[in-house]
């Protein structure tokens, strides 16, 4: 068989027999976004692919991860940031479509532990000591050099005073979800998440909330990039819309804006 021919039988078992190259072109959009939105997200592509019959298709990871994929040409038409940091780099390496940004969501990061540990009910202040609360295991975060969860946790611990004695405990993940499932598989006995993480994992507990003004406000901006379809454009008001501030607060995100329909 041409090798083109194997190539559209896979495509077509792979999507379906409906499936075909300008089908996918015409009727798709693709989505980068930060790896906590994906619960959330997958609802709200749900009800925006059942409203327009436009397929999305959502790729997660770190929100540094994704900056920098889209910054080495990957085919993003959306950018959802966990940070406002990320949006501005990919703004200032001109991938981003600055007047489509909008600084929707906002979030909170919890201390977890798993489900069956003795750790309960932690009062996170200044003087928190996490490396004596730790003892000799780990705690998972993301990346605190690049992923915006683990920024947010080491800038908080800085603040309480305990980042310098519980630095050498942490287990440094590549994303918000990779730290969430080594807490859940009991290879980390504490970890830093967001508070919205936390309810979709059933293998994890909060322990301990941090105090919003011991880190930066957590902000999730989101923007089409410069090489977006035009069908982009509704999908970010999808976003502003009632219906998404719905399913966004059922997952435990701030809604920071008023809904546009």
């Amino acid at each position: 068989m041409h090798r083109l021919s194997v190539y559209v039988v896979a495509v077509s078992i792979l999507y379906g027999s409906a499936w075909s190259p300008a089908f996918a072109r015409d009727n798709s959009l693709t989505v980068f976004a930060a790896a906590s939105m994906k619960n959330a997200l997958d609802d709200i592509d749900a009800a925006y692919s059942a409203k327009t019959g436009i397929k999305i298709f959502a790729s997660y990871a770190a929100s540094s991860a994704l900056a920098k994929q889209i910054e080495q040409g990957a085919p993003a038409d959306i950018f959802v940031s966990a940070d406002i940091d990320w949006m501005d780099y990919a703004i200032g390496r001109k991938t981003i479509n600055e007047s489509t940004r909008i600084n929707l969501l906002g979030n909170s990061i919890v201390l977890i532990a798993p489900k069956d540990s003795r750790i309960d009910h932690v009062t996170i202040g200044q003087g928190f000591d996490l490396a004596k609360l730790a003892g000799d295991s780990k705690i998972a975060t993301g990346d605190v050099k690049a992923v915006p969860v683990g920024k947010y946790a080491k800038a908080a611990l800085e603040k309480l005073g305990g980042w310098q004695a519980a630095a050498p405990k942490f287990a440094m993940a590549e994303s918000v979800r990779a730290a969430l499932t080594l807490v859940a598989r009991g290879e980390a006995a504490l970890g830093i998440v967001y508070a919205t993480d936390a309810r979709v994992e059933p293998g994890v507990k909060i322990v301990g909330t941090f105090p919003a003004d011991s880190h930066p406000t957590i902000i999730y901006p989101v923007a089409a990039t410069t090489t977006a379809r035009a069908e982009a454009a509704d999908y970010l008001a999808f976003l502003r819309s009632s219906v998404a501030k719905t399913i966004l607060e059922k997952y435990g995100f701030t809604f920071l804006i008023r809904p546009t329909s």
